[in-house]
């Protein structure tokens, strides 16, 4: 084990590494409001769209009179179908149905032409539940990587946080490849498992998708014995699940329910840029299914000791097979 500076990382990598981001953009997704009947407290957080084949993009572009979504929703008294809700900056919704888990179809109403621009007036970033602060404006800047394009997520893909336009600029000096790849961060991140058997832990499903023009990359990498490192752990998620047994990474778009834990055999990653991340949780699991738990537990032991900063904002690590 090594300490380093993150400005550092160039010197750990080698010529013709592949680094694979998720360039998922986070919306304003957390709407606080209150019931129109009642005036009591009502919170949602916008899940996904509704229609299981629309795209996220296009569904915050579309229309925002009648544009339906599934919503986590949180209320005194919970919610009933017929509901009435109204948000800060005048958007509406009236919740359909009960889909269990938390979960609400939810139709939103709103004078504005898309629902895009109703959320930017009315919407909140989500920050981590962790973080009991309300967002200000830095964090509008903050908690989005430097490359986020693809909007949809309700969590920032954060081992991209640490990442500067000066930082790329020193990996492409040395040869590093940049690849991409999406997926919608959902609030299943934040889902501790509570089951002691694993087997039991419900993974929320996550939309992601591998562009064939990062697939290629990825097989010609493959071919020539270049390391493939994931930036973060939803990259992981992304690149494992549309790989076949022989190692290769294909193209396209899937809902993904991985959930990657000790014995999970990896077919395509070989390095992994990660946070720190909280104990009991999906993560955590993940990271210790590719450093070995032993070994997992020891470097947390060390961070602790060194007093690094653990979650969306702390401290990272790198952990790469024959660095």
């Amino acid at each position: 084990m090594q300490h380093r500076q993150f400005r550092e990382l160039p010197e750990l990598l080698r010529r013709g590494d592949v680094l694979v981001f998720n360039d998922s953009r986070v919306i304003p997704a957390r709407l606080v409001g209150h019931k129109v009947a009642t005036g009591g407290r009502a919170e949602l957080l916008l899940v996904r769209p509704a229609a299981a084949t629309e795209e996220t993009a296009v569904a915050l572009e579309g229309r925002a009179e009648g544009s339906t979504w599934v919503c986590l929703g949180q209320a005194s008294k919970g919610f009933k179908p017929g509901t009435a809700l109204v948000f800060e900056g005048g958007l509406g919704a009236v919740v359909r149905s009960d889909e269990g888990g938390g979960e609400y179809r939810v139709c939103f109403t709103s004078d504005l032409p898309t629902l895009e621009s109703a959320l930017r007036r009315a919407g909140r970033l989500p920050l981590p539940p962790y973080i009991t602060r309300g967002p200000d404006a830095g964090d509008d800047e903050r908690y989005q990587t430097v490359y986020a394009r693809q909007k949809g997520s309700v969590a920032a893909p954060t081992a991209g946080l640490h990442f500067t336009q000066a930082l790329f600029d020193q990996l492409e000096a040395r040869g590093i490849e940049r690849r991409f790849v999406t997926l919608e961060v959902g609030p299943g991140t934040f889902l501790p498992v509570r089951e002691g058997d694993l087997s039991s832990h419900r993974m929320h499903a996550e939309r992601c998708e591998v562009p064939e023009e990062t697939a290629t990359a990825l097989r010609a990498a493959r071919r020539e014995g270049r390391r493939i490192i994931a930036v973060g752990t939803t990259v992981v998620r992304a690149l494992e699940s549309l790989a076949d047994d022989e190692q290769v990474v294909r193209s396209g778009r899937v809902d993904t329910q991985l959930f990657i834990t000790p014995g999970f055999r990896f077919r395509v990653v070989d390095g992994l840029v990660t946070n720190f991340h909280l104990p009991r949780s999906t993560l955590l699991m993940l990271v210790s299914a590719f450093l070995g738990r032993e070994r997992t537990l020891e470097a947390y032991a060390l961070a602790v000791q060194e007093r690094y900063r653990f979650f969306s904002y702390g401290d990272s690590m790198f952990i790469g097979a024959g660095s």
